[in-house]
């Protein structure tokens, strides 16, 4: 086979791949916004194809399952929280907490359902769910670790400070978003203050990491 014929052979099915890719990614956005605030469990197949005006079965056709269909959007959505959370390299060490915190807010505040499913678990013990929920966790805490410490790898002690306080982040969005009688601005400045002193207790137990001077008491 000359290289021109191979050439066109392989073309429609690199024009049949990202035609599947492209409408993959559109059932997703479209799911994304079908379980922003609805639960798992309260819509079922049926009720997501009459709402996304599509069939059943190319639903399962690229995600095999109802609940392969959720990971995927819960995946995406949390994609866009981590890669947010990393960005903001040039900002202030303070200024890029405050928009790593808005974000994540944002997201809470936002896709609810999807929130609450990441942080509990998903139904049951959910280990896939449970990964993304690892996944955000550790995105939160290198976000910080750079802009504390200026790198990612950091004793067990000044992780686990950290590691802590991003749980306490998600139980308190979680009874935020439940019970949202403090704006998202207000919600943003608590959260920050108390990183302060997560990063003082940390410098307490172990000096050799110091306190970054915007979360300094004498600041």
């Amino acid at each position: 086979m000359k290289i021109s014929e191979q050439s066109d052979a392989t073309r429609p099915r690199a024009r049949g791949t990202e035609r599947s890719m492209a409408r993959r990614a559109e059932l997703i956005a479209i799911g994304r916004k079908l379980f922003a605030d609805t639960s798992y469990d309260a819509l079922s197949m049926d009720d997501i194809a009459r709402q996304a005006h599509v069939a059943k079965g190319l639903i399962y056709y690229y995600f095999q399952s109802k609940r392969g269909y959720y990971l995927a959007i819960i995946n995406d959505s949390v994609a866009d929280l981590i890669t947010y959370a990393a960005s903001g390299l040039e900002l202030e060490q303070l200024d890029r907490v405050n928009r790593t915190m808005d974000g994540y807010l944002r997201y809470a505040e936002h896709n609810q359902a999807a929130f609450r499913a990441v942080v509990s678990g998903g139904v049951g013990f959910d280990a896939e769910v449970h990964a993304i929920r690892d996944g955000v966790r550790d995105a939160i805490v290198a976000t910080v670790a750079e802009g504390a410490y200026g790198r990612t790898d950091i004793a067990p002690l000044a992780r686990m400070g950290l590691f802590s306080w991003v749980c306490s982040v998600e139980g308190a969005t979680l009874d935020w978003i439940d019970r949202p009688q403090l704006s998202r601005e207000q919600m943003r400045e608590l959260l920050v203050k108390t990183l302060g002193g997560a990063l003082r207790a940390i410098e307490e137990l172990d000096p050799a990491y110091p306190t970054p001077a915007p979360a300094r008491r004498d600041a």
